[in-house]
């Protein structure tokens, strides 16, 4: 169960320290005061430049970090508040920082032969650094494995068992390693084009995160091969909800969202034609609310948001939000934000990027 996101704000003030807080313009000082949590999500300013932005739930920037280049997903650990941005397809860094000081960030970069898919988790210790990786010439997905008491440097990998592993989350035990193979084949010579779109495997994979050994594949049917299975969250009960990209003819309307959990048969959600015409086929992000029990879902291309109960499947709400991006759990509902720089209700002059991650959380129980 997730604490009240109070206790996040004052946490995260409580582990910044002084010499953060002295550094902050009164204005953001304010903000963070008036926040009851914290998130942080990549950002592209006025001039062009890239940057991981902390963020109040009111959408008030508090700081920023300067990134080398745009940034898609985020990890946060809970056990030692490292904060980490992951490259943008086919990108090859990671960066990683504490949201709560000013210290010097550590940069990585992917083997010679792999490229970052854009997403990442670390072990509930905070100890491991898992990343969705691309082996291009053997194309296969991989699992980057990363030492996090060693500046991060790479100690193996695990095959994913899927082509074009993208988003990914481990079981709160962190014994399983979940991850969305989107099945989608890319190489970086090619940039972000997808070369196999007739013949797309997409899948659902639960592996040993201790062994790397395959414990259960879900392949989606033959008939919505080129439903590209994208993101994953994990709800109170540990059963997996994952969101979906279809790369088929637009006219056709297929379920973009599901759940399942170990030893059970991939389920979709049986969402109104109206709400799954406005998604345009596209999921861009999902995000569970624990202490509610909602499922939040954004689309970009059907500039909609849409929260779900995660009990019933039931539809709750949608919203029109113009490029809706980001979605994180907030302390009623969802914080989205949206390319053209809205952030619930604050505008600012820069574009939020795809995802948000909140941090300063308690490790989950």
């Amino acid at each position: 169960m997730i604490r009240s996101t109070t206790i996040d704000r004052r946490s995260f003030v409580k582990a910044a320290g002084i010499a953060f807080l002295a550094a902050l313009t009164p204005r953001s000082l304010m903000a963070l005061e008036r926040s009851d949590a914290v998130y942080a999500s990549g950002i592209r300013a006025a001039d062009g430049s890239f940057a991981i932005a902390t963020v109040t739930e009111r959408g008030e920037i508090i700081d920023q970090v300067t990134l080398p280049a745009r940034a898609h997903g985020m990890a946060f650990s809970a056990a030692t508040g490292k904060t980490v941005a992951f490259a943008r397809r086919p990108g090859t860094y990671a960066m990683i920082f504490d949201p709560r000081n000013r210290g010097e960030p550590i940069v990585i970069n992917s083997r010679e032969d792999r490229h970052f898919y854009g997403h990442g988790v670390f072990s509930p210790d905070g100890r491991i650094l898992y990343a969705s990786e691309n082996d291009f010439d053997g194309n296969r997905g991989m699992i980057g494995i990363y030492d996090a008491t060693d500046r991060f440097t790479r100690i193996g990998e695990f095959e994913t068992y899927g082509i074009g592993p993208h988003d990914m989350t481990v079981s709160d035990d962190g014994r399983l390693l979940i991850v969305a193979n989107g099945g989608i084949e890319t190489h970086p010579d090619f940039g972000r084009t997808k070369l196999n779109l007739g013949a797309m495997q997409p899948s659902l994979v639960l592996i040993d995160a201790a062994t790397g050994a395959l414990i259960e594949k879900h392949v989606l049917p033959a008939e919505w091969s080129q439903l590209s299975t994208r993101h994953v969250d994990l709800d109170g009960e540990g059963r997996i909800w994952f969101a979906c990209q279809y790369e088929g003819h637009r006219k056709d309307l297929p379920a973009l969202v599901g759940h399942f959990a170990k030893g059970e048969d991939l389920s979709f959600i049986d969402l109104p034609e109206e709400t799954t015409r406005r998604l345009a086929n596209y999921v861009g992000a999902i995000a569970v609310n624990r202490s509610e029990g909602l499922v939040g879902i954004t689309s970009p291309k059907g500039g909609a948001s849409v929260t779900i109960d995660g009990r019933t499947g039931r539809v709750l709400a949608e919203t029109a939000i113009a490029d809706a991006a980001g979605i994180a759990p907030a302390k009623e509902g969802f914080a989205v934000s949206s390319y053209d720089g809205d952030f619930l209700s604050t505008r600012s002059d820069v574009a939020w990027d795809q995802h948000i991650v909140r941090i300063s959380q308690p490790t989950r129980a």
